[in-house]
């Protein structure tokens, strides 16, 4: 893995900072912000490969001191979106589906957003959906209270570089007793190869609100660079995400991402919840060469919620990592995660996922199960489910299984007149169902089936 000083010469360095600064006329708070954060991305070694995080996940040939930054001309305030490029108009649309269906919609290319727009209801009720540069300028007073409480910079490398040189990303605020009934939708196509693609997500809600982001992400096929086996990676995302429920108020956040191949994604999504609140993620993981990612929900009030769905299918070389955390720190608190993976050709992914109770988290309710689907001989699943307990009254569960599919049931199947290939689509269609009835968003769901049915062409 490249030392620190090779990322300098790139051009990820601390003049950088103050440069994109100064052009975005940002806050002195934030130029502050960003280089207290680049001191600790100087600072902190890279994560160390023999833990047990990180050491079955080799992130060694992605070359941090290769990459370039990504090139975002500074908004100007009181500027529109940019017209859509027309090279990318394939993409979008397709990843994002029908945008009726949305109550927000924000396209973004390569960094610089092309479209926006918000329900005027909604607007005139006080909800703030755009850019999160925009809203430091626009909305300081709700974003500097909570832009990087969730995710600190000194966690980590990866996570002090985004803190640094985040660009973009997305805020959504939503005042305290509004419910937005349709999702907003946030839809990212990267054209740019070789370089280092770092958004940030900040959403943050008053008490007794409702709300759903979708953020999808995908990125162009002619990217520079290869597969993930082979060492020739030459676009990295890192991606992190704030959830700040209120009190009472309920967030349903979905990452969906359908990066290219030739890149790799090392990413955090954190949620702290509140008093009787609630926090839904789910995450879909379908492209990318690798994809390291946390998903953290930290459950700090009473009567605090959390549900963590995961859905993943990988082929080729592809390798997806997922570290969960269920973290209860007060009583009577809710947690339940379950994570589906269907691998086949010679994909891997990891899932080690821990439940932890403190001290005081007595009548915790706790359930975390990850299933996996082996459908190649060189396909692989490893699974870690863990328990950490401190409270003596609490009901916990955890489980992992990794299966293969089962040839008398295909038999029979194919014995009442279905062919294999439909007999096989409908087994993993079993398997991804029990996920599939907890979605409530019908173009979620479309979009899975439509990305299911690509994975298994070809497959006999």
């Amino acid at each position: 893995m490249s030392s620190h000083p090779s990322a300098v010469t790139s051009g990820l360095d601390r003049d950088l900072i103050v440069r994109r600064s100064a052009a975005a006329d940002e806050p002195a708070w934030l130029r502050d912000q960003r280089l207290a954060a680049w001191e600790d991305f100087v600072r902190l070694p890279l994560p160390p490969d023999a833990t047990e995080e990180w050491r079955r996940t080799d992130l060694r040939p992605l070359d941090l001191g290769a990459l370039r930054p990504l090139e975002v001309p500074a908004p100007s305030p009181g500027t529109g979106p940019r017209p859509q490029k027309p090279r990318v108009a394939g993409g979008l649309p397709a990843l994002v589906g029908d945008p009726s269906a949305a109550a927000g919609l924000r396209l973004v290319v390569d960094g610089v957003s092309v479209q926006a727009r918000l329900a005027p209801d909604l607007a005139k009720a006080g909800v703030v959906f755009t850019s999160l540069d925009d809203a430091v300028r626009s909305h300081p007073e709700l974003v500097r209270p909570h832009l990087g409480s969730v995710v600190q910079a000194d966690e980590n490398k990866y996570r002090a570089l985004n803190a640094a040189l985040w660009q973009g990303g997305t805020f959504l605020y939503v005042p305290e007793g509004v419910e937005v009934d349709l999702q907003l939708v946030t839809g990212t196509w990267l054209t740019a190869g070789g370089v280092a693609f770092l958004p940030r997500t900040l959403v943050v809600t008053g008490e007794r609100s409702r709300v759903t982001l979708v953020e999808l992400f995908g990125s162009s096929d002619a990217a520079p660079g290869g597969d993930a086996a082979q060492g020739a990676v030459r676009t990295f995302a890192g991606h992190a995400v704030e959830l700040v429920p209120g009190r009472g108020a309920q967030i349903r956040y979905v990452n969906l991402e359908d990066w290219s191949r030739s890149l790799w994604e090392v990413g955090i999504v954190r949620a702290v919840v509140g008093r009787d609140s609630t926090v839904n993620t789910l995450m879909i993981a379908f492209g990318a060469g690798l994809v390291k990612t946390n998903v953290e929900s930290r459950l700090l009030g009473e009567g605090a919620t959390s549900e963590m769905l995961g859905v993943l299918f990988g082929d080729g070389t592809q390798h997806f990592d997922y570290h969960t955390l269920q973290e209860h720190a007060a009583p009577n608190t809710t947690s339940d995660l379950l994570y589906k993976g269907a691998l086949k050709d010679k994909a891997r992914s990891v899932f080690a996922g821990l439940i932890r109770a403190d001290h005081g988290a007595q009548k915790t309710n706790a359930f975390q199960l990850n299933r996996n689907l082996i459908l190649s001989e060189g396909a692989r699943a490893d699974s870690m489910p863990k328990l950490e307990i401190m409270a003596n009254d609490l009901r916990c569960t955890h489980g992992a299984s990794t299966s293969r599919l089962n040839d008398e049931q295909i038999f029979y199947l194919m014995s009442r007149g279905l062919p294999r290939a439909t007999a096989v689509r409908m087994m993993v269609d079993g398997f991804f169902g029990e996920i599939f009835d907890r979605i409530p968003v019908e173009t979620v769901r479309a979009w899975l089936s439509g990305a299911i049915e690509r994975k298994m062409a070809g497959y006999v």
